[in-house]
């Protein structure tokens, strides 16, 4: 993929307008750990891997709008980062990454302070890149040739440092010549498969069909979907799973009609401080993003809205986790 969801330019970052997607492709340029914050909780950088690169690099930016370096000034800038969005473990991850090679250093100027910033969150982001390869790499290896895979909510190129996580499967698949017919829910409220996953899959010449969130179970049962691929947000250690909401119903319907329900994620998804899914705490959205996303009102005015941003897949239901480690066996077995 030739789209990068998160750059560094000099002194700032660049990130795709995600929330733009995809009537119009453009770019915001953020100077300031405050933007970076107010970016991550507007969807326009989403995705638990590059949440965590943009975290790395808002730190920096910090230090960058500050006369002078202070810790204790970055270590409320990296409480405020890390309340940006509560599921995805990436984003403390980085966070508390970042800020343990601060605090190994001895006492920094400015100047120091700023060049341990920016290599740390650019390690970060390259790290990224090279799971991402590996993940792919690893999953294509269970693609046979003409398979039908399904995927919920966008975690490719968009969602990530390199070239994703479920969408890395599909992209070495293809490069291998597999030729993988993908099912991408649209991921209702937000439609992050309609205007994300179709849109990125689209531009790298893959086969992709658009279905309701409801066609799934369809498509399940007439056997044109051979394996379900999904990222995940956080991982806890005992293999439970929080990715966008809908993606449980899938795996209980994936276990239904005996289809592998693969979860593909970095080490650094893997919370092990999280003992089980029931752990993860769950954002929940505004009621406008379900009563009436994208301008127009679909629901009458006063009703009540529950809006979980993600649910929890059970180990249970999990049948392999993709990782850039290689494959790991879930709790369901194949079939």
């Amino acid at each position: 993929m030739a789209v990068e969801a998160i750059q560094r330019i000099g002194k700032k970052i660049r990130v795709i307008e995600q929330s733009k997607l995809p009537l119009a492709f453009s770019y915001l340029e953020l100077d300031d750990y405050r933007d970076v914050i107010a970016a991550i909780r507007r969807l326009d950088v989403r995705g638990a891997p590059a949440i965590g690169i943009a975290a790395a690099y808002a730190l920096a930016l910090a230090v960058e709008k500050a006369a002078d370096f202070a810790l204790s000034h970055l270590e409320r800038a990296a409480d405020e980062v890390k309340a940006a969005r509560p599921t995805a473990v990436n984003l403390a991850w980085a966070v508390d990454r970042v800020m343990r090679r601060v605090r190994q250093a001895p006492p920094l100027t400015r100047r120091e302070a700023l060049a341990i910033l920016w290599e740390e969150a650019e390690a970060i982001h390259d790290e990224d890149r090279r799971l991402c390869e590996r993940i792919g790499q690893y999953g294509a290896d269970l693609i046979k040739p003409g398979d039908g895979i399904l995927t919920h909510c966008n975690a490719g190129a968009l969602a990530t440092g390199g070239k994703g996580t479920a969408l890395a499967v599909i992209y070495a698949a293809q490069e291998a010549g597999k030729r993988p017919r993908v099912y991408a829910d649209e991921t209702r409220p937000l439609l992050q498969g309609a205007r994300l996953t179709a849109w990125e899959l689209l531009q790298a010449g893959v086969d992709v069909t658009l279905i309701c969130d409801s066609a799934a179970a369809t498509v399940l049962r007439q056997g044109k979907v051979q394996h379900v691929i999904v990222g995940a947000d956080r991982i806890a250690r005992n293999g439970d799973a929080a990715n966008k909401i809908g993606t449980y119903p899938l795996a209980v319907l994936a276990a239904r009609h005996g289809v592998p329900f693969c979860v593909a994620a970095p080490y650094s998804t893997f919370d092990e401080n999280t003992a089980a899914g029931e752990q993860i705490p769950i954002e929940e959205r505004a009621a406008d993003e379900v009563t009436g996303g994208f301008g127009r009102r679909t629901a009458p005015e006063g009703v009540k809205v529950y809006s979980p941003a993600f649910d929890v897949t059970p180990f249970q239901l999990v049948t392999y986790y993709i990782t850039d480690q290689g494959i790991k066996p879930g709790g369901r077995a194949p079939g």
